[in-house]
């Protein structure tokens, strides 16, 4: 079977901008929480605790493709355009004769240009405008980031937005993963982001009743939702022999992916789907449930949730848990949604290439019902040689990952 390598990353978050920034902050145990105090419009105002991004540098992407070349974007596309120049640049793959035919984009976003909706939105029924900016589709469509990457980097291969909520971008890496072992490309630009943290965006998820006033405490006693984030990540996955030709420096292996479908409810999580998913990766791996894994968590700090990922890596792994390790890194970047599972999965990826992993945060003590091994209080040092990366979903939509050191 053709091996897929990782060969390029980036990220921006609340975090911070970059892969090493963001790692450095996690691995200190900082936060990208922050208080929000936000007024759309002049009349609709929104406040609380959010992982939003303060300052972006462009400057890198503007230097190279011109400084008009994230002008017309949705904030979601300049975010997917930041963290995948990063990405691209790491791989020395800008300008490769490769992107002309033999390069795909898969990218994540769940829910579009959230900030173009609301301002058409705004001009129509707010100032009774009866017509809209010429660009305002082409900047809120869910394949606006996917499209514009292609733009960018000159990408004619198969380009196309997968949105499946908050697995969007594991689903995303997944689907690289196959592509590359059909032999349908030898380079996919993978990964995803959100940019919906808007007036629309804040009142909408406060109304599911699933954010917190406080804090993210993932599989903590006491806690009482997720925190709103913003951002995107992205991966170069090429597989080993194109990387290997050109002498690409290979930062991790993605060695299997597993999906399925609760088909239950739409908000609700059932952990029958998320065990299959688990063991659907875990055998398309080559990995026993035997086999000590760093896992990286769903872990959004909502009470049903931490609990039924809790139960499911239970009867999956059963006795062998104990010798696991679970990291849940929303607590520190806020949920980004379609950008979740990239970089979770970047970050894990990290964690086992140089045996660290990030501390929980916001940890109130032991709940019964979350059962599993956490890295409370400080950075631990770790010696595991796969990663598993889970991804649930609105929608009952599972997505799980696993790299393996190199």
């Amino acid at each position: 079977m053709t091996r897929v390598v990782i060969t390029g990353m980036g990220c921006v978050s609340g975090l911070g901008q970059g892969v090493e920034p963001t790692w450095e902050a996690a691995i200190r145990g900082e936060t990208g929480v922050r208080h929000l105090k936000r007024t759309f419009q002049e009349n609709y105002a929104y406040e609380g605790p959010a992982a939003y991004v303060e300052k972006l540098d462009t400057s890198a992407v503007e230097a190279r493709f011109g400084a008009k070349a994230l002008s017309h974007l949705d904030p979601v596309s300049v975010f997917a355009s930041v963290a995948s120049f990063e990405a691209m640049e790491q791989a020395g793959l800008i300008g490769h004769p490769s992107l002309e035919d033999r390069t795909a984009i898969l990218y994540g976003v769940g829910s579009g240009g959230n900030t173009t909706i609301e301002e058409s939105m705004h001009r129509l029924f707010d100032k009774k405008a009866t017509t809209l900016h010429p660009l305002s589709i082409p900047k809120y469509m869910n394949s606006a980031a996917p499209s514009q990457l292609s733009l960018l980097f000159g990408v004619k291969g198969l380009v196309y937005n997968i949105a499946s909520a908050c697995a969007s971008s594991a689903h995303a890496i997944a689907e690289g993963m196959h592509l590359i072992r059909a032999g349908r490309a030898d380079v996919v630009l993978v990964g995803g982001g959100e940019a919906s943290i808007t007036y629309a965006g804040w009142a909408g998820w406060k109304a599911v009743r699933a954010m917190s006033s406080t804090a993210c405490r993932p599989f903590s006693i006491g806690r009482d939702g997720m925190i709103l984030g913003e951002g995107a990540a992205s991966l170069v996955l090429e597989s080993e022999a194109h990387a290997s030709a050109r002498g690409a420096a290979i930062l991790g292996e993605v060695t299997g992916a597993g999906a399925s479908s609760d088909a239950f409810h739409i908000t609700q999580p059932q952990g029958e789907g998320a065990v299959k998913a688990i063991r659907f990766a875990l055998e398309d791996a080559g990995l026993s449930a035997e086999t000590p894994v760093l896992i990286s968590a769903h872990g959004t700090g909502t009470e049903l949730n931490d609990k039924t990922e809790a139960q499911a890596l239970n009867t999956v792994y059963g006795a062998h848990m104990a010798h696991n390790l679970v990291i849940a890194t929303k607590a520190a970047h806020g949920h980004l949604f379609g950008g979740a599972g990239a970089i979770e999965f970047i970050l894990g990826v990290l964690a086992i290439q140089r045996g660290i992993a990030p501390p929980l945060l916001n940890y109130l003590g032991p709940d019964p019902e979350c059962d599993v091994p956490l890295p409370v209080g400080e950075s631990r040092a770790i010696d595991y040689q796969a990663l598993v990366s889970n991804s649930f979903a609105f929608g009952g939509l599972n997505s799980v990952l696993v790299a393996k050191k190199v």
